[in-house]
C-alpha cells in the first residue's frame, strides 16, 4: 500500500508537457503561463501538442487508478493514490514543485475511479460553459457539483482524497480564477 502510494506520486511527477517541450525544443516554464500542463502546451507548441500532454496526463492517472485496481486495493486506498498522483503532476519534486495544474490528471483519475461522477462533472460542464463563457470559472460549478453528487450517493467516507484534489487543483488556478472572474464581470 504504501508502496502503490509512492509509486502514484511518482508517476504524477512524469510531466507530458515537459517532454512535449523537450522534443519541440521549447522550455515551457518559460512560455506565457510557464505552467507545464496541456492549456500552456497547446497555446506554444499548438493543438497537438495540448492534446498529446492531455491524454498522457490523463492517462498517468488512469494507469495509477488501474494500478490499484489490478491489486485489488479497497477504493479509500486508491483514491489517495489518485490524490498522489495529482500532487506529482501539481508538485513535481524534480522541477522544484513547478508542475501543471492537475485539470487533466484529475479527469483520468474520477473518468476511471468514479465514471459516475465524473459524468455529473461532465454534463454539469456541458450545461453552464454556455452561459458562464469561461472554462475556468465552469470549473467551478463541476467540482461543485462532483461534491454534491459525491454527498448524495454517501460517497464521502473514500471519496475525500479527490475533495482534497479539487482544493489543491483551485489554489493552483487562483490567479485564473481571478482574471476569468475579473473578465466575466468587470464588464456587466
Amino acid at each position: 500500500m504504501i508502496a502503490y502510494w509512492i509509486i502514484s506520486y511518482v508517476i504524477g511527477n512524469l510531466l507530458t508537457a515537459w517532454w512535449i517541450g523537450k522534443w519541440k525544443g521549447v522550455d515551457l516554464r518559460n512560455e506565457l503561463s510557464g505552467n507545464l500542463g496541456a492549456r500552456n502546451a497547446g497555446a506554444v507548441i499548438g493543438k497537438s501538442a495540448f492534446f498529446l500532454t492531455f491524454l498522457g496526463d490523463a492517462g498517468k492517472s488512469v494507469f495509477v487508478i488501474w494500478l490499484g485496481w489490478h491489486f485489488q486495493f479497497d477504493l479509500l486506498i486508491i483514491a489517495i493514490g489518485g490524490l498522489l498522483v495529482i500532487c506529482g503532476h501539481l508538485f513535481p519534486i524534480w522541477l522544484k514543485g513547478r508542475g501543471g495544474k492537475g485539470i487533466a490528471s484529475f479527469i483520468g483519475v474520477t473518468l476511471f475511479l468514479t465514471p459516475k461522477l465524473f459524468l455529473v462533472m461532465f454534463i454539469v460542464f456541458a450545461l453552464f460553459l454556455p452561459f458562464v463563457r469561461s472554462a475556468t470559472l465552469t470549473m467551478l460549478f463541476s467540482y461543485a457539483a462532483f461534491i454534491a453528487a459525491a454527498i448524495f450517493w454517501h460517497q464521502l467516507d473514500w471519496i475525500w482524497p479527490l475533495i482534497i484534489a479539487i482544493i489543491l487543483i483551485l489554489i493552483r488556478h487562483q490567479k485564473d480564477l481571478k482574471e476569468s472572474f475579473d473578465n466575466r464581470f468587470s464588464k456587466v
